[in-house]
């Protein structure tokens, strides 16, 4: 596992690196599974299409993994395009960890490289990747417009960025309810109810895909498509690193 540079800035208490690497770290061990368990099993078919979007091509194409979690989007990423390598970096070392042992018993560590890293500060030069990917992520980036051009920034000319990220839905009451009193009750029985409750609060406040569209544009992406997914929860994100 390797080591980058990591965000010391500082703004918004609920994103504020330290305090979400400590709650990353205490529900590192239920991850996965809370996941799979809160989204009723939604996760896998959001990541495929996530994936999917990345249409990668060429001879060996290296793909940024950001915010990797415990390797999920990585370990994917690998399944659908057995040619391309994989870059999977997180802030959290306690997720990358475990990552690093899925990777292991996948028999994917030639294919699949762990780095300790923040969005606001990758660790590679301009133009190194063919596609970039952060899977519910972005929410959790303290400075979104940083993370993004950052994003953008490692991408060659004509690279595409895919994010997937939790969206206000439309019928917002139910989901309201649903995230601040069903979900941290059922989290608060295998993990940290307190993470929980952040995340319904980062997905409340999280702008909708109109904004975030502006913010993906004036991080330099064009050609973006966004799509909502079953049941419109969530949105993919696609745009490009202009050619020029």
């Amino acid at each position: 596992m390797r080591t980058g540079n990591r965000s010391c800035e500082t703004g918004n208490a609920d994103r504020n690196p330290r305090a979400l690497r400590a709650l990353f770290t205490a529900v590192a061990a239920r991850y996965d599974f809370l996941n799979h368990l809160l989204s009723l099993g939604l996760d896998f078919g959001w990541r495929r299409r996530a994936v999917a979007a990345l249409r990668l091509k060429g001879e060996a194409p290296l793909v940024l993994d950001m915010a990797c979690g415990t390797a999920d989007v990585a370990l994917a990423v690998a399944r659908r395009f057995p040619w391309a390598r994989i870059v999977a970096e997180d802030f959290t070392s306690a997720m990358l960890e475990r990552g690093a042992e899925k990777i292991r018993r996948h028999g994917l560590r030639a294919r699949i490289f762990p780095v300790l890293a923040s969005c606001e500060a990758i660790p590679h030069p301009d133009r190194t990747f063919n596609a970039a990917i952060i899977a519910f992520g972005i929410r959790n980036v303290e400075n979104r417009p940083k993370g993004l051009s950052e994003l953008v920034r490692v991408l060659k000319p004509g690279g595409r960025l895919v994010v997937l990220e939790f969206s206000p839905p439309g019928w917002r009451l139910l989901c309201r309810a649903y995230c601040r009193y069903v979900l941290p009750l059922v989290a608060g029985r295998f993990s940290n109810p307190h993470a929980y409750r952040y995340l319904a609060r980062s997905i409340e406040e999280f702008p909708d895909d109109a904004r975030f569209r502006s913010l993906m544009r004036a991080a330099g992406c064009v050609k973006i498509v966004q799509k909502r997914l079953f049941p419109g929860l969530v949105t993919l994100h696609v745009g490009h690193r202009p050619h020029l």
